[in-house]
């Protein structure tokens, strides 16, 4: 098998090793050192790291699949090891040398959050940046963190890049640079780790950073979507693996419930079998759009051409509409299945939860419609927005 054949197969197992442990991962309010270990020896952090680092530069079709198996075992791991693999992108952005510094270690985990919260002042060498960060998925178990930054002058007002826009720096700290908080204490996502980070003064060298908006990728293939793109494409993975995981599950509830005062199963009822129905289209629809918009992509991203506006908004749309879509779907189950999810023990009642956490991501919300609609009606549309 290929390497991304068997990062998919493992997937599938792991996908199972995170189900059996979702009830200590969401009591802990993070990934197990274990789990981690684990995910990181069968590949699933070098997904996106370029080849002459090391990894494995998959696809983007099969680390969305890897993202879904895992999802549906646990959405939590599965949230950790998208926002590494979208962070690992940057690889082919960055200046070679600093490139190889970050991805080029075996088994490195990267990551980070692009909003910029922090603040950039230039010194000799590089930059000294300071700042706090929320969501910070992952941090726990990675070698580099990326944080967000405004370069500011010496009255800390921000400086405006070529296009006239702040100049938005995404500049990655060490481990050791890097304080982090125990404060995600949330209604879902819980095992995902997401504290609150925080750096002081910390010295970035020159070039271990991205431009965020000006830099263009040095690589062709999987480095020519757009980075908030790959962000998105990966919530929208998480949210399918939930849909697929809550269809499955009241279907397995229906077979063997029988509500009170009925003398059959909650199958015979019909507004049950409507909601599975609409349940999975919804879900198979949105997976397919998704699927599509993406292959259509690739194959101009592989030429090394940098994807048109029309196509980067598609990809938009189709990962905004498979959140959306497989929450609809959640939730149709969650009703469907009666007093059952109230309970905790309910599997259904963790994926309740996690998916109006993620679909609660600015990557999948409202405005991407009204952005999009702006590109589908050829109105102006900043460049660096889709």
């Amino acid at each position: 098998m290929s390497a991304e054949q068997d990062v998919l197969a493992a997937s599938r197992e792991i996908g199972k090793t995170v189900m059996a442990a979702a009830d200590e991962t969401e009591k802990n309010r993070n990934l197990s050192p274990e789990i981690v270990s684990q995910m990181k020896d069968a590949g699933i952090f070098s997904l996106c790291i370029p080849q002459r680092f090391g990894g494995i530069e998959a696809h983007p079709a099969t680390t969305l699949e890897v993202i879904q198996n895992l999802a549906y075992g646990d959405a939590s791991a599965a949230w950790v090891a998208m926002v590494c693999g979208a962070t690992a992108i940057m690889a082919g952005y960055l200046e070679p040398g600093i490139a190889e510094e970050i991805y080029g270690q075996k088994g490195v985990i990267t990551c980070g959050v692009s909003a910029p919260t922090g603040k950039a002042c230039r010194v000799e060498g590089g930059i000294e940046v300071s700042g706090r960060w929320q969501w910070g998925s992952g941090t726990t178990h990675a070698d580099w963190i990326l944080g967000g930054s405004l370069l500011v002058d010496e009255q800390d007002k921000p400086m405006l890049d070529e296009n006239g826009q702040p100049c938005h720096l995404l500049p990655f700290f060490s481990k050791d640079q890097v304080t982090l908080l125990d404060n995600w204490d949330v209604i879902g996502l819980a095992g995902s780790g997401s504290n609150d980070f925080v750096v002081e003064d910390a010295f970035v060298p020159e070039g271990r950073w991205m431009h965020f908006g000006v830099d263009q990728p040095r690589m062709s293939g999987l480095y020519q979507f757009p980075l908030l793109g790959i962000l998105g494409l990966g919530v929208g993975s998480v949210s399918l693996g939930l849909a697929r995981h809550a269809i499955d599950e009241l279907i397995e509830i229906a077979g063997g419930k029988i509500p009170a005062s009925s003398r059959r199963t909650l199958a015979h009822r019909a507004y049950v079998q409507s909601a599975v129905a609409e349940a999975e289209v919804a879900y198979r629809s949105a997976k397919l759009f998704v699927k599509d918009s993406v292959e259509r992509a690739y194959d101009k991203a592989i030429k090394g051409e940098k994807l048109p506006m029309a196509d980067r908004a598609e990809l938009r749309l189709a990962i905004t509409n498979a959140s959306r879509q497989s929450t609809h779907a959640v939730n149709l189950m969650y009703n469907a299945a009666g007093g059952t999810p109230v309970y905790n023990e309910s599997p259904l009642s963790r994926i309740y939860r996690d998916a109006h956490v993620a679909t609660q991501h600015i990557m999948v919300g409202p405005p991407t419609y009204e952005l999009v609609g702006r590109v589908l009606l050829d109105m102006d549309v900043d460049d660096g927005a889709v």
